[in-house]
């Protein structure tokens, strides 16, 4: 499966808030589900990886496991997401072409423009920038700026998902600057209706992605306009 480039809504999961609520979000039409678990030893985290990996699988949804390359590898998962103390971009890039693995995601987080510039060079597939918002998650993160995320997207020309506390009413102010996708966990697994907040958050992305996948000639980065 290819990654989608424009109108991306990425999930990230955690078992812990519930198998039920997660199948929920992929049968209403997540483009993109990650796993990311902080608290499981590795033979969990690989069992929770081949589940899920299993049930995206089915329904045609790519499956990325964050911060994690041996358990992607393990699971047969799509790519991985890492972060800025994870394994290099380049390094996870040639692992995963030793493995056979040609079209392997790596996603990178980057939270400026220098962070933006060195995942690209090093091949990155995608960026995840923020926090937009502050989360329960990551409480002490720093919010990212308009100005600053101008700069992330203008420096790197692949998909870029905002991501932080974003839910479908705060969500138009990272897509009014140009993102490209939307990276999503509790304003979806926590939200009251999952189904009717996965419904919500594509209908925001189509009032700023409205063009077919295949209907990219003229459509440029509303931050470049």
């Amino acid at each position: 499966m290819k990654m989608k480039r424009y109108g991306i809504l990425y999930l990230i999961a955690d078992r812990r808030q519930g198998d039920r609520k997660i199948l929920e979000a992929l049968d209403a039409g997540v483009d993109i589900v990650q796993l990311r678990e902080k608290e499981r030893n590795s033979a969990e985290y690989l069992e929770d990886a081949v589940w899920l990996g299993r049930e995206a699988g089915k329904r045609g949804i790519l499956f990325l496991v964050n911060d994690r390359l041996d358990i992607a590898l393990a699971s047969g998962a799509d790519g991985v997401h890492l972060g800025q103390d994870d394994l290099p971009v380049r390094q996870a890039r040639q692992i995963a072409e030793r493995c056979g693995l040609k079209n392997f995601i790596v996603g990178a987080t980057a939270r400026t423009r220098e962070q933006a510039v060195r995942a690209l060079k090093d091949g990155a597939d995608y960026l995840g920038s923020g926090a937009w918002y502050s989360t329960e998650t990551k409480p002490g993160a720093a919010l990212i700026t308009d100005a600053t995320y101008r700069e992330i997207l203008a420096s790197a020309d692949i998909a870029n998902v905002a991501i932080g506390g974003l839910t479908p009413e705060n969500c138009g102010r990272p897509l009014e600057l140009g993102a490209d996708g939307l990276a999503v966990s509790a304003g979806i697994l926590s939200a009251p209706r999952v189904k009717e907040s996965v419904l919500q958050f594509k209908k925001k992305l189509s009032e700023y992605w409205p063009l077919p996948e295949n209907s990219r000639i003229e459509c440029k980065r509303k931050a470049g306009m």
